[in-house]
């Protein structure tokens, strides 16, 4: 089972930002989440009627799965799963895992793995499409998915955007696959805003560059808010920002506040995967320019999307 892309390239999993085209995005994928979008729940097509989604997750997930449950439902699917951390699980191979389950008649695996190189190491040995829906410190190319085409429906474009990514951007799948996936479009302006010790990995930052971005490495969000288009949010209450702030001092910001927001362009947009602490307090919410929940909500038609042309439709 294959999707092509309006390219020609074509493909059975979903495992990496970097495996998608521009044109596929722009003529195949965003009409069609946008078409879903407009459409009555009540008057959705099923064409995944007798269709099987099985989720595997080995980390805790609410957006990832429950939008995937939903999406496949909507579309006449039945969906199955497993979802834990418990540490006996983990011990069975991973790849002995996968053939089980293509012995049985499921037609989607969504693969969450705590190690990078899961949906991967699954794809090799499964004969059905395998969605990566995360995958240790590596990737999470569904929710690049959702964030340009919440940039695309926001902005109404993809190429001349001045982009701050923003935080632990060392250990963070989201921007990792958002950078990859920005590398398709022309003429932006990348900021790295992150304390030293989380700076972005080094090959990742090179893709960038390769694509002609122009890259520029801060410490402080409010000093370039003014210039900024998009802010993209990670979590900042982890161990490992906490102690790479420490480190650093009084020198880095890495979170909307109020003053951010007064220099902000009208017209520019705050991103965050969620779920989110203290780099972007809930009281900012009824600020227009904070997309978050609508960034989420956008992830349910993406994927629903997603799944029908890797089903095959039309």
């Amino acid at each position: 089972m294959t999707t092509t892309l309006q390219s020609g390239h074509r493909f059975q999993h979903v495992l990496d930002a970097r495996q998608f085209t521009r044109d596929w995005l722009e003529q195949v994928l965003f009409p069609r989440a946008l078409e879903l979008q407009q459409t009555a729940v009540d008057r959705l097509a099923h064409p995944l009627a007798g269709k099987r989604l099985f989720y595997l997750f080995y980390e805790p997930s609410t957006r990832t799965r429950v939008s995937f449950e939903m999406a496949a439902t909507l579309l006449g699917a039945t969906v199955h799963g497993i979802d834990t951390q418990d540490e006996q699980v983990r011990s069975e191979r991973l790849e002995d895992r996968i053939r089980i389950l293509n012995a049985y008649p499921f037609d989607f695996l969504l693969l969450r793995y705590h190690l990078e190189g899961g949906a991967s190491r699954a794809a090799a040995v499964s004969s059905v499409p395998v969605i990566n829906a995360g995958d240790g410190v590596g990737q999470h190319p569904t929710q690049a998915l959702l964030d340009v085409y919440t940039l695309w429906r926001e902005l109404g474009r993809l190429d001349r955007l001045r982009v701050a990514l923003v935080g632990d951007l060392s250990y963070q799948r989201t921007t990792n696959s958002l950078a990859y996936m920005l590398g398709l479009f022309s003429d932006l302006k990348i900021y790295l805003v992150a304390p030293q010790l989380l700076r972005m990995r080094e090959e990742v930052k090179q893709h960038l560059v390769r694509s002609g971005a122009d890259i520029e490495e801060v410490r402080d969000l409010g000093a370039i808010a003014a210039d900024l288009d998009v802010v993209y949010l990670t979590r900042a209450h982890s161990e490992r920002l906490d102690h790479a702030q420490r480190f650093e001092g009084e020198t880095g910001k890495y979170a909307v506040d109020e003053d951010v927001l007064a220099a902000l362009p009208a017209v520019a947009r705050i991103l965050h995967p969620l779920p989110r602490g203290p780099e972007l307090p809930p009281e900012l919410d009824l600020d227009p320019r904070v997309a978050c929940f609508r960034q989420a909500a956008n992830g349910l038609y993406v994927r629903m999307a997603l799944l029908t042309l890797l089903a095959g439709g039309d």
